[in-house]
């Protein structure tokens, strides 16, 4: 085989770029060996190229499911420099493969479609794609596998200045990955419908390395699932510093509530738990009133704003003490400019909405445990318990209460006085304590408004030292042996009471 050219195969799904690479491998001197219609695109296009059929001297059959699969190629493919393997390929008629370029049939993008059937999903599961490419890998002291289009022009570059054998070793994770991540969306669409599947596959990319976890001895990074975007590859940094771990973490958080409640809102956040939440009819009173609920918590928070931030605006939150984080749907010219200047560490983004919650995983020893998410339902279960109803605001500020206690970590209670969280009591051991805190902090604003408690209250006393902070209206999950005593408790005290059938502990 001394003095041959040397081969490449390219067999792609997705063509982006691949004429382009094709022609710079020919004047390289490769030979290009192809299949379907990828050979046809590369002759169209004025490509010499070879037909696999050509190669391994028998036709593409099945409606092009079996192309590759012959030793006349993956003997190339496989096959060590060694002189034991080359005189076998000598002996059988086999060349060299020296680089592989392939990508895999659009399985994601087909089963993401509306009405899809599992014929045609079927159909999008790639065979010999993932066995050339791994192949490839495999064989990667050797061979230079290609699975990205991105990576064509600096592969190129590679292989005119002879390519190093840690680039094949990269280019070969690449290679792998891209295959364990074909396969994990193949287990996720056959799993489908299952709320805890038998085989949880998650494949992941990094997508952005952060300043720091959540201290600055710990690194941190921000995954996600291969091939699928996120809210989070949308946002755009438009001034301030790097995010960390934290601030990414309690952004999620932040924006995630503002979307959850109703009318104009905006959400503060420290250390994952809203300190301030309002909604008004317009986003400069919603934050005013969010900002007022807790001034000294809300001093290098994260200040969500599901809207579009005008000069007006910028000017309410640069007159206050220092959000490390603020996120808008956007921000208009003269906002940027002084958010900029006058705030020019806060980190000042914008992104989209947040997509549908998915499963939630946390590390325990040896692997994960693994629920599904935690939807706040609508009003419509929630029944009255209590001879008072209710009153049209009441009924505004629980539900206001009852979605930012939902997203507050237990055991929590929130209290809301017009729209506005004056009151939060997060994290605490005893749910007394937490309504104390929360009382507390509401500082007499509760008067007249509502209350919510993540879990049941179990005694009295929870529900007596949130009467004594003046609220009038309380909703909790309901659920304890104790429930009659409660709802005696709550006409006793003249409040009125609503059961949800629901519990939102957050750990």
């Amino acid at each position: 085989m001394a003095g041959r050219a040397p081969r490449a195969l390219v067999s792609v799904s997705d063509k982006t770029g691949v004429v382009a690479l094709a022609r710079g491998l020919a004047a390289l001197g490769y030979e290009v060996v192809s299949t379907g219609n990828t050979l046809r695109a590369l002759r169209e296009a004025g490509v010499q190229a070879v037909g696999v059929s050509d190669v391994t001297g028998f036709p593409e059959i099945l409606g092009g499911r079996v192309k590759s699969l012959h030793p006349a190629i993956h003997g190339g493919v496989l096959a060590l420099r060694t002189p034991e393997h080359l005189a076998q390929l000598e002996e059988h008629g086999i060349v060299p493969v020296d680089v592989v370029v392939c990508n895999l049939y659009p399985f994601r993008e087909t089963v993401a479609k509306e009405g899809v059937t599992d014929a045609e999903a079927m159909e999008q599961v790639d065979i010999g794609g993932p066995a050339m490419i791994r192949a490839a890998a495999k064989n990667h002291a050797h061979v230079t596998v290609v699975v990205d289009p991105a990576d064509y022009e600096a592969v190129l570059d590679d292989l005119r200045q002879g390519i190093a054998a840690e680039r094949r070793r990269e280019l070969a994770l690449k290679a792998f990955a891209h295959t364990a991540a074909y396969d994990a969306a193949i287990v996720a669409y056959l799993s489908r419908g299952d709320a805890l599947p038998a085989k949880l596959n998650i494949a992941l990319e990094r997508a952005q390395e952060l300043r720091y976890g959540e201290n600055p001895h710990q690194a941190g990074a921000r995954y996600r699932l291969s091939g699928a975007k996120s809210v989070w590859d949308e946002a755009v940094l438009h001034s301030g510093q790097a995010l960390s771990y934290l601030n990414v973490f309690d952004a999620e958080a932040a924006w995630r509530l503002a979307h959850e409640l109703p009318a104009t809102a905006c959400v503060i956040v420290k250390h994952a738990n809203a300190c301030g939440a309002a909604v008004a009819d317009d986003l400069v009173t919603a934050y005013e009133r969010a900002f007022d609920a807790d001034p000294k918590s809300a001093f290098g928070g994260v200040v969500a704003l599901p809207g579009v931030v005008t000069r007006e605006l910028a000017e309410r939150i640069a007159a206050n003490p220092k959000a490390d984080v603020l996120l808008a749907r956007g921000y208009d010219d003269e906002a940027l400019a002084l958010l900029a200047a006058k705030r020019k560490s806060t980190r000042v983004i914008s992104l989209p909405a947040p997509g549908e919650r998915g499963l939630d995983l946390r590390s325990v020893d040896g692997g994960f445990l693994v629920q599904g998410p935690d939807l706040v339902e609508d009003e419509a279960p929630w029944r009255v318990v209590t001879r008072r109803h209710p009153t049209d605001a009441e009924w505004r500020d629980l539900e206001v209460a009852y979605r930012v206690c939902a997203r507050t970590s237990s055991n929590a209670i929130v209290l809301v006085k017009d729209g506005v969280a004056v009151g939060v009591g997060a994290g605490q051991q005893s749910r007394v304590d937490a309504v104390e805190i929360a009382a507390k902090k509401a500082a007499g604003r509760a008067v007249g408004g509502a209350c919510a408690s993540d879990a049941f209250f179990p005694f009295r006393d929870g529900l007596e030292a949130a009467a004594d902070a003046g609220v009038r209206a309380v909703v909790q999950p309901g659920g304890s042996i104790r429930d009659e005593e409660l709802i005696a408790a709550a006409d006793e005290l003249g409040l009125a009471m609503v059961f949800t059938g629901h519990r939102h502990f957050k750990h």
